[in-house]
């Protein structure tokens, strides 16, 4: 049973959004994922008039007679949104968390989806798959999809567990795992993306577009990714925040991997540690880049501080000349 907040949420995020695909979001859309495609889809005999590129020469040969092939446009996409809910989604050092952050931008996805008739559908996963939605269409179902997510990450912790994550750089999070084997709590709050890109791979029969929202803390998930984008189209979004780039002198400070359950303390008083967080930060975000460059996916970076509409929007928009070359 949902709870009147999630409910609550829900409708903020209908209202808010709907006005930002209606306003924004629907032409760049449409012209960058609708009538790009071609399916096949019979053989006819030849009239005059007819393109001869468009000869099937096989059954021609066959027949006795020139056929041509006969193509329809793709008009119905499926898009699928598959969202990262591990713990380390909890951190935010704004108005809001990541979680949040991905959320709002996923009812963007799936409002933006609907409106243009496509079909939407939703994976959340964080160690493999955990909850999974066929794509479809309507509203209704696309509402759905939002109060999963919402859901999600309202039940996973209690307020007070998660109060701790908010504090933790991701850059910090990669040497506290070093610390895992040590502490050996029995938590299993991982990321494993390479789990839920195979999960897609063995659900989705026809391409879709998948758009792979996480904060992509992990490892060995590149040949998964390329695996998946030869078959679909793969756009990464990484949702990120600027603490997560640099920290702030706030002297000693407790910090927990929301992940391992890892603990430390450390002084953000050194002005060394502060640019070494600095540097690992932008080192890993040019390593992503590369990374994502190199598979041939598509890389959008979503700040939680800030608006999640303008990077997609310039997401599109790139896009959108990528296609008119």
């Amino acid at each position: 049973m949902l709870s009147s907040e999630i409910i609550r949420q829900v409708k903020q995020l209908q209202i808010k959004t709907g006005r930002q695909v209606a306003d924004v979001l629907a032409g760049q859309y449409l012209s960058v994922f609708k009538g790009v495609g071609v399916e096949f889809d019979e053989v006819r005999p030849y009239v005059p008039g007819d393109d001869v590129r468009s000869i099937d020469w096989n059954v021609t040969a066959r027949m006795g007679l020139p056929y041509v092939k006969r193509f329809v446009e793709e008009r119905e996409l499926t898009v699928l949104l598959v969202v990262d809910v591990s713990a380390s989604q909890d951190f935010g050092s704004g108005q809001r968390s990541k979680r949040e952050a991905a959320t709002e931008l996923s009812a963007l996805l799936a409002f933006s989806a609907i409106q243009n008739d496509d079909k939407i559908g939703l994976l959340l996963f964080q160690g493999g798959a955990e909850t999974y939605i066929p794509p479809r269409k309507t509203q209704k179902h696309a509402l759905r999809v939002v109060r999963e997510v919402l859901a999600r990450g309202a039940g996973a912790e209690a307020p007070e567990a998660r109060a701790s994550w908010r504090r933790l750089p991701a850059m910090v999070w990669a040497r506290l795992r070093r610390l895992k084997a040590l502490t050996q709590r029995g938590r299993s709050r991982g990321t494993n993306i390479a789990l839920a890109l195979e999960f897609c791979q063995k659900v989705l029969r026809r391409k879709a577009v998948l758009f792979l929202i996480s904060d992509f803390i992990d490892e060995g998930y590149l040949k998964a990714l390329q695996a998946a984008n030869r078959k679909h189209d793969v756009i990464a979004v990484l949702v990120t925040d600027r603490r997560e780039l640099e920290v702030g002198d706030v002297g000693l400070l407790t910090i927990e991997d929301a992940e391992s359950g890892a603990t430390a303390v450390v002084d953000t008083g050194s002005r060394s540690f502060r640019e070494a967080v600095a540097a690992q930060g932008a080192q890993r975000l040019e390593a992503l880049r590369g990374r994502f460059r190199a598979s041939g996916v598509d890389f959008i970076t979503v700040d939680a501080t800030a608006s999640v509409v303008e990077p997609l929007l310039a997401f599109f928009q790139q896009r959108q000349r990528r296609i008119r070359r």
